[in-house]
């Protein structure tokens, strides 16, 4: 019995950093599945993605724990993981952002660094959110596409022009493009609004112009 008991405590003894560092890794990986959640504005969300963080953090942590201050351990973990092919394309840079969180979290968590671990996801995480929210690294003025159809007998005459003029503090025309049997055209403006909300009055002006058509102003969801 003597000898059971010793070598469960040796066993718990054993596992327990090892257990807190899994723990640290969690709880520090769950917190970034958050913080991306609530940070993340962009239209490829992705709750795979998001699912992907806490595991990423505890395998790093595992990985880390492997090594430890094995340089061999550490050469053999490259040349295995060199065999493995990513084909995942990352569309956003803000994933990658995360992707760095997570492997970096779990690193501390691995070395036993718990605090740091958990103080740098608190820190960073509330850095990320009060840049997703503030509008510092809004552009000031918004730029439009605008796209038209116009018939070619009316080129010359130009009806939409004082439309513009009246809503655009500033248009340019990047692209004319022949429709059907060249009896019309497509007309492409990047346009800046005297005032953003009046988008919805300047199309409506627009299209109610003569010879105009099809009026499409698409805005850049960047921007916003």
């Amino acid at each position: 019995m003597s000898l059971f008991q010793d070598s469960l405590d040796v066993l718990l003894s054993s596992l327990g950093p090892t257990v807190a560092n899994m723990a640290v890794a969690l709880a520090c990986g769950l917190l970034i599945s958050l913080i991306y959640r609530w940070a993340y504005k962009g239209p490829s969300y992705s709750i795979t993605f998001v699912n992907s963080m806490p595991p990423l953090a505890m395998i790093t942590a595992v990985v880390i724990m492997v090594i430890g201050n094995n340089l061999a351990r550490a050469f053999g973990l490259v040349g295995a993981l060199s065999i493995i092919r990513f084909r995942t394309a990352i569309k956003d840079v803000q994933d990658i952002v995360f992707i760095f969180f997570a492997l970096a979290v779990g690193m501390a968590a691995g070395v036993g660094l718990h605090l740091t671990a958990i103080a740098g996801t608190i820190f960073v995480g509330v850095v990320i959110l009060i840049l997703a929210k503030a509008p510092y690294a809004w552009p000031k003025r918004r730029e439009f596409l605008l796209q038209f159809r116009l018939k070619s007998s009316a080129e010359d005459e130009a009806p939409y022009l004082q439309v513009l003029e009246t809503y655009c503090q500033h248009h340019r025309l990047v692209n004319v493009k022949s429709i059907g049997d060249g009896d019309s055209l497509e007309l492409s403006y990047y346009i800046r609004l005297k005032a953003d909300d009046t988008s919805e009055a300047f199309v409506r002006e627009l299209g109610r112009t003569q010879h105009v058509a099809r009026v499409n102003v698409f805005f850049d969801e960047d921007q916003f």
